[in-house]
């Protein structure tokens, strides 16, 4: 238990290093997989190989499929990639490298404890999470050892190589409980490498340990949408319909070939095999990759009652955490989204004002609560997100700033609210603007949502230019509402119109003036963040 605890923390450990070390360059390498299936098999080769972890590529893809930013004929080749990407660790402890390990440990520490360097210190990490990964590994090979001696254990392992089934359920089993293909693959690295199991006892726990990886896959993707589940379907399928062709058809030439590369060394071959058994089912399994789809769709159908899921959130998800650059990227997508929202309600109460509707009335509170709850939302998701430790310098000021981004959005919904209040007081009063009052105010709020519009759009493409065009409209707006309330006084000295409407009238000019100056506030973030990345 030591030695897997290890492995496991040296694993995670690694992995982060390395994610750290690719940094921001992960969000480039996700931007490729709108290209094709084939890039797709890539990335996930890659991306799996940096996080040490099939399991969590796919929760990823999980998410990105749930988010809709992934259709699942670009998921299936990520998922495949993960498999062929996670066999690098299998490879990595087949390997006698015990001796390594002290020296990547010791210079390891040694660069924590005084390098000042971010990227030496992520280097280190690297470092400490190899050492780790193969002193857990002998740790488990020095507690398999008297193993060896006891009959019963190494007549029960044998039997696999007989009955194929039970080394199946073996597999899967310990992969489901540990949640790791590459620890249980480790596990059977170590009994192979104390000579105590076979090469065909071994492969058919190989086999399950494939199938075992879809459960985390599986349990993410509870409560996504059907798209998400079907993603989680689609790995299933692949590592089952690999496992059949080889338990079927291709076991023999595989143990043939492998035996022959590495004839004494059984940890070799199981490592090999690993390797072997996920290219081959890529590359026979990848032209049917539409007939897989298809069977994902059957298992997880459409019904003609059900309609589009509403929720909330549509971009951000705590899976997507494990790679903060990407969660980074949705969190804007999401804050964007807020902000569209927060636009729809200042429409609707501007409406609401002018055409005394109370179905336009209605519809702001419902898109304020919107408003409302994505603001907790995102803010729990950014508090989340700045508490992870391979987020970047540049990142995280990118997070403080949507911390006050979303803020500002949110105040602009409760201007919207404060403005469909002004209205209810209108239809209950039976208030009514003079024609140049309504003139003013439609002119006034078409400048205040050019700004706004301006300003989401800033953010939304880190545009310098359109961040700029916000201070210009604001200029015309604080014009306009002195314009606005010059004009109001002189109505109301001439008995154009009532104190009450021009109480409600000035109210409704002060709430669209602090909604342009909170588009200003997203503006002027836009510029910082554009001049401290140019710096």
């Amino acid at each position: 238990m030591g030695g897997l605890g290890l492995f496991l923390y040296g694993m995670n450990l690694m992995g982060e290093g390395l994610q750290k070390s690719a940094g921001t360059r992960l969000k480039a390498i996700i931007k490729l997989l709108t290209s094709n299936i084939f890039m797709g098999v890539l990335v996930g080769t890659g991306v799996t190989a940096v996080i040490q972890s099939s399991s969590a590529t796919t929760v990823m893809v999980v998410g990105f499929v749930n988010a809709g930013i992934m259709t699942l004929k670009q998921a299936i080749g990520v998922i495949m990639g993960a498999n062929i990407g996670t066999t690098v660790t299998a490879q990595l402890v087949s390997f006698n490298l015990n001796g390594m390990a002290p020296v990547a440990l010791g210079i390891g520490i040694v660069l924590y404890l005084f390098g000042k360097n971010p990227k030496v210190k992520h280097i280190s990490e690297i470092l400490i999470g190899f050492g780790m990964l193969f002193t857990g590994m002998e740790f488990m090979k020095d507690a398999v050892e008297p193993l060896r001696d006891y009959k019963g254990f190494t007549d029960m392992l044998v039997s696999f190589g007989q009955y194929p089934i039970l080394g199946l359920l073996l597999g899967f089993g310990i992969t489901a409980i540990v949640q790791s293909s590459s620890a249980s693959m480790g596990m059977l690295v170590a009994l192979a490498a104390e000579g105590l199991i076979p090469l065909n006892a071994a492969l058919p726990i190989l086999y399950g340990q494939n199938i075992g990886t879809c459960v985390t896959s599986l349990l993410s993707s509870i409560g996504a949408n059907k798209n998400a589940k079907r993603a989680a379907v689609i790995h299933l399928i692949f590592n089952v319909l690999g496992t059949v062709l080889f338990l079927i058809f291709l076991n023999k030439p595989v143990v043939s070939l492998v035996t022959g590369m590495d004839p004494g060394n059984v940890a070799r071959q199981i490592a090999n095999t690993h390797t072997l058994f996920n290219i081959i089912s890529v590359l026979i399994l990848l032209p049917f990759n539409n007939i897989i789809i298809k069977m994902a769709m059957r298992i997880i159908p459409d019904k003609a009652e059900d309609e589009e899921d509403i929720k909330t959130v549509k971009y951000i998800d705590d899976k997507m955490l494990e790679i903060p650059s990407i969660a980074l990227i949705n969190t804007i997508k999401e804050t964007y989204r807020m902000g569209n929202k927060a636009k729809e309600s200042l429409d609707c109460s501007i409406s609401a004002i002018i055409e005394k509707s109370d179905e336009y009335l209605g519809k702001v509170f419902v898109k304020e609560e919107t408003v409302n709850e994505l603001q907790k939302i995102i803010l729990n998701y950014l508090l989340k997100l700045s508490k992870t430790a391979a987020l970047d310098e540049d990142s995280r000021e990118a997070v403080d700033n949507l911390f006050n981004t979303v803020n500002d959005i949110e105040r602009i919904g409760d201007h919207a609210k404060n403005i469909a209040e002004l209205s209810q007081i209108m239809i209950d009063g039976d208030l009514e603007f003079s024609e140049q009052g309504k003139n003013q105010l439609e002119e006034i709020y078409n400048y205040v949502i050019s700004a706004y519009s301006s300003a989401l759009e800033a953010f939304k493409n880190d545009d310098i230019n359109l961040a700029y065009k916000v201070f210009r409209i604001e200029e015309k707006v604080d014009m306009m509402e002195k314009t606005c309330r010059a004009s109001h006084m002189y109505r109301l000295n001439n008995n154009l119109c009532s104190i009450d409407n021009g109480v409600v009238f000035l109210d409704i000019i002060t709430a669209l003036e602090r909604v342009s100056d909170h588009a200003v506030n997203i503006a002027k973030r836009v510029i910082a963040q554009k001049k401290h990345f140019v710096e």
